[in-house]
C-alpha cells in the first residue's frame, strides 16, 4: 500500500459527485494523479523557483482545492498564512483533506474555524484561473490514458 502523508488522508473517503473523471472516485484517487500532473506550470509563481518533483505540493493549493471541489462538492477553506495569503483545503463528504500539506513539512496547519473561500475571488486573478483550467485539462487528459 503507498504511503500518503497529506492530511486528513486516512479519512478521505468523500465520493465523486461528477463523472467527468471516471478515474477519480475519492480524494486518494485525485492525489495520486495529480502527484504525476502538478508542475511548475500548475505552481503559483511567486513559488515557481522553488518547485521541484521532491516538493510537487508547493504553491498548488488554490487551483488543487477548487479542482477538489469540483469533483467531491464541499467547501473549500482557508487557512491565513504569514504573508497574508491564504492555505486552501477541502472539507466535503463529511471529511477535511488538504491535497498539498505536505509542502509546509513538519509544520502543523490549524483546520478548524478558517474561513470559506470563493473560486470567484480566487479567480480575479487571471493567472489563478489560467493554473486551474490547465489542471482541469492535464487532469482530463491523465484520466483518459489511465481508464
Amino acid at each position: 500500500m503507498k504511503d500518503y502523508n497529506f492530511y486528513g488522508w486516512e479519512q478521505a473517503r468523500a465520493a465523486a459527485v461528477t463523472d467527468e473523471y471516471p478515474s477519480i472516485h475519492t480524494p486518494i484517487d485525485l492525489y495520486d494523479a495529480l502527484s504525476e500532473i502538478w508542475s511548475a506550470d500548475t505552481c503559483a509563481p511567486r513559488m515557481r523557483d522553488k518547485w521541484s518533483s521532491i516538493n510537487p505540493t508547493l504553491g498548488q493549493c488554490s487551483v488543487t482545492a477548487f479542482l477538489a471541489q469540483d469533483i467531491f462538492g464541499g467547501e473549500v477553506y482557508g487557512i491565513l498564512r504569514p504573508d497574508g495569503n491564504y492555505h486552501c483545503y477541502n472539507a466535503a463528504g463529511g471529511c477535511v483533506f488538504d491535497l498539498t500539506s505536505e509542502q509546509f513539512g513538519d509544520e502543523k496547519l490549524c483546520y478548524e474555524n478558517n474561513p470559506k473561500q470563493l473560486r470567484e475571488v480566487h479567480f480575479q486573478k487571471l493567472e489563478k484561473k489560467e493554473r486551474y483550467e490547465l489542471l482541469k485539462e492535464k487532469l482530463k487528459r491523465w484520466c483518459e490514458q489511465n481508464k
